[in-house]
């Protein structure tokens, strides 16, 4: 279950969350044609599926890129590039649709679905999906003739079905030239970009012979034209839209009040995945020592946090995959130490470190203190979450500097340079075992564990709920998340939502994806 390449975004799959879809729109009756234009919060960097684990990269890449298999609307697996599959405990062999053809005219072909899994399973690539999308040591076999392609993993894998409902599928020449999609689509999806203009907007036209979308989806009545429109600040969205500049964005702070309230606009609200932090637990880090990470867990209220850090719209905590979820239960609850400033300062006593002639604590002529990393691109309250924190901190003796930016430079101190202590990082995934290569295995730079965690109990869960299905399996899944929390590797504060406003549109998503073939716009709006 070790996953050998380098996590390169931020917030895996951050807006891939849950397993079912929604639907966002406004009324009036739909028209064919037109420019539907959606914002983003942010560039989505390369454009390559291997490489997309930013939540807006794989935001962008869903308009253009088919996968093998969907999700309908109770969260049931339905087919998309497949038309059937046949699964076995360690394989599972799809026949691909026969109709299926790449933005460039080519015919989609086993082999090009082959590729596409042997090419993310290649350590030449590094691609930071492998482990997570692609299970490790999974290979991928083609056959012509049947129209078939298998998927095989070492040893039984307990997700080996669901794995592929968000593995973008890239066809055409882009198969063996990744260098041709680093600002271009490559895809059998409903559109393909023609336009590229990084930190401003990506524009997308219809293929009107896309004919192939899960649930019968086809382009026929596809606005002609799609935008995505970089806006990072959500007021300056929220203006747009009422406006009617943009038909689509999403609210993660305060804005999404007022936009709630507005009748005339088509709302949807979806999970987002856990509001959460992790320590660093590097060799010459304060958070390498359990007793600290578990005292400064426990100088916080969590109530209080998750409050801050979603406007008062989130949910405590219950489990690492948000709902709806495949293995249901509560893996939190009496796992993370409650809430307790006496018993938080006295840890950090016993620990050693003493508070200095400046009220700062040390030990052994060194500070007790910490780099709080966050993104600054999720809205005003992750930014007043982490001042929260800080200042809470600060009251028991550490030096907190805070370090917010924007998603790449985030991911570039996760990865690269390693210059933070703790981190807000919302990771949001549909199934538990897509969290395995960030929590264990090789840390970074060299691989994708960023926290540099290392806990005995949890991969030794982990190693055998993977081999497992049904209840059996989900057991041990739910009490690998628990020994995570018992050690203070990682801390679900809040289970996080957002807002999709919409105006004079309406759509599906999957996984907080665009199902795009669902796309319309609609009189009246």
């Amino acid at each position: 279950m070790k996953k050998t390449a380098v996590l390169t975004a931020l917030a895996l799959l951050a807006a891939a969350c849950g397993s079912g879809g929604g639907t966002a729109g406004s009324t009036g009756k739909p028209v064919t044609g037109g420019t539907f234009t959606a914002a983003i919060s942010a560039d989505p960097g390369v454009l390559d599926p291997a490489t997309g684990v930013l939540s807006v990269t794989n935001e962008v890449l869903s308009v253009a890129y088919d996968t093998l298999v969907s999700v309908s609307a109770d969260g049931k697996t339905v087919p998309a590039l497949a038309e059937k599959w046949d699964v076995k405990p360690d394989r599972v062999t799809f026949t691909l649709r026969k109709n299926v053809t790449c933005s460039d005219g080519s015919k989609l072909t086993p082999s090009d679905v082959a590729e596409n899994i042997n090419h993310i399973a290649d350590p030449a690539t590094k691609s930071p999906i492998y482990g997570v999308l692609v299970p490790a040591g999974m290979k991928a076999e083609s056959d012509e003739s049947a129209g078939t392609v298998t998927l095989s993993t070492p040893e039984p894998f307990s997700f080996i079905l669901e794995s592929s409902r968000l593995l973008f599928i890239v066809c055409g020449k882009a198969v063996k030239d990744r260098s041709l999609i680093a600002r271009a689509t490559s895809g059998t999806g409903p559109y393909q970009l023609t336009e590229a203009v990084p930190g401003d907007h990506y524009t997308f036209k219809v293929r009107r012979e896309y004919a192939w979308g899960p649930e019968g989806g086809t382009a026929k009545d596809l606005p002609e034209t799609l935008v995505l429109k970089v806006v990072p600040n959500e007021q300056t969205a929220a203006n747009l839209l009422l406006a009617g500049s943009l038909n689509s964005a999403t609210f993660f702070g305060p804005d999404r009040t007022r936009l709630e309230a507005n009748p005339a606009l088509g709302k949807m609200i979806e999970p987002q995945g856990n509001g959460q932090f992790f320590y660093h637990q590097g060799e010459d880090r304060p958070g390498h020592d359990p007793a600290v990470r578990k005292a400064l867990t426990q100088a916080l209220d969590m109530k209080e946090l998750g409050g801050i850090a979603t406007g008062g719209t989130g949910k405590p905590a219950t489990a690492l995959v948000p709902p709806p979820r495949p293995c249901q239960g509560d893996t939190v609850t009496g796992h993370v130490p409650a809430f307790d400033t006496a018993a938080a300062t006295a840890a950090l006593d016993a620990a050693g470190w003493k508070a200095g002639a400046d009220g700062v604590r040390e030990k052994d002529g060194k500070k007790l203190s910490l780099r709080l990393l966050y993104a600054t691109t999720k809205g005003p309250s992750i930014v007043a979450a982490a001042e929260y924190m800080a200042a809470v901190w600060k009251k028991i003796g550490v030096d907190v500097k805070l370090n917010g930016v924007i998603d790449t430079k985030l991911s570039e101190s996760l990865n690269a340079t390693q210059d933070w202590d703790v981190v807000w990082l919302p990771i949001g995934v549909t199934l538990p075992s897509q969290l395995v290569g960030f929590l264990s295995g090789p840390a970074a730079p060299k691989g994708a564990n960023f926290a540099h965690l290392k806990n005995a109990e949890y991969e030794r869960l982990v190693a055998e709920a993977a081999k497992l299905t049904g209840p059996e399996g989900c057991a041990k899944w739910l009490a690998s998340e628990s020994a995570l929390f018992d050690n203070a590797d990682l801390v679900p504060v809040v289970e996080m939502n957002t807002l999709t406003a919409t105006k004079g549109a309406t759509f599906r998503t999957m996984a907080g994806l665009y199902l795009p073939s669902t796309i319309r716009l609609t009189q009246g709006g």
